[in-house]
């Protein structure tokens, strides 16, 4: 059984309908997006598999806890963890405000380690896992816009480098994934000349999509990657170019 954290929209839900292709069952939380996650749900179901939603305040611990818990309890022992909910509030880094950094960090910093945490014991136990985090290739080249995502996204790496030396041992299989803009969801709301100035520092001039990430993400959790860990691959159609 698969946990996905953020799995009602954009990369999110693609990921949740790969895993679901290939064959995993899957329990996905979402926060006030209920209809998002139904209709995610579905296509998902639809695939053959269990899948099962949560609403899950990421940037609350003990929510969390209880989601992990409940989940094993209904579908059996977590196999592979995927965190990848986020938030954007997209402000030059001296213009964000208090609560647009703690809603940032909150969701995406704390949020992920709230829900390896939560799983990594079990797998500890078990002696195999495997854990993926969605992180952004702003955390590695950086952008004018987005301070806070600057903050959250390198400690995202960070994190996932140190879990998976210490887990490393156990069986545990730990990475992060760094995408460039995605064609859907946050670049939505870019203005269409940033998105145009965007375009032009990629090598492929084109942005990628939600299901090249999933794809990835179902590269990552499966076992033709089992010498894979403590990487953070960056998939960003040739931008540090």
């Amino acid at each position: 059984m698969a946990l996905v954290s953020g799995g009602s929209r954009g990369v999110g839900a693609a990921i949740v309908r790969r895993l679901a292709a290939a064959g995993w069952d899957v329990s996905f939380s979402h926060h006030d997006d209920e209809q998002s996650a139904r209709e995610s749900e579905k296509a998902a179901g639809e695939l053959g598999v269990r899948v099962v939603t949560a609403s899950v305040d990421m940037a609350d611990s003990a929510a969390v806890t209880s989601w992990v818990r409940q989940a094993e309890d209904e579908m059996g022992p977590i196999e592979a963890v995927v965190s990848c909910a986020g938030v954007i509030r997209d402000r030059p880094p001296a213009l964000v405000a208090d609560v647009d950094w703690r809603t940032v960090i909150d969701t995406e910093l704390d949020g992920m380690f709230h829900l390896c945490r939560a799983a990594v014991l079990p797998m500890m136990r078990r002696g195999s896992g495997r854990i993926v985090t969605v992180s952004s290739v702003v955390g590695v080249y950086g952008h004018t816009a987005v301070g806070d995502h600057l903050a959250a996204k390198p400690g995202i790496a960070g994190f996932v480098k140190a879990l998976a030396a210490q887990t490393r041992r156990f069986g545990i299989r730990v990475n992060a994934i760094a995408p460039g803009p995605v064609g859907q969801d946050m670049t939505a709301i870019v203005p269409e000349r940033t998105t145009a100035s965007l375009t032009e520092t990629i090598a492929l001039r084109r942005f990628g999509s939600a299901t090249e990430v999933a794809e990835l993400v179902a590269f990552l959790l499966s076992g033709e990657a089992s010498e894979i860990t403590g990487t953070v691959l960056e998939v960003h159609a040739g931008r540090s170019l």
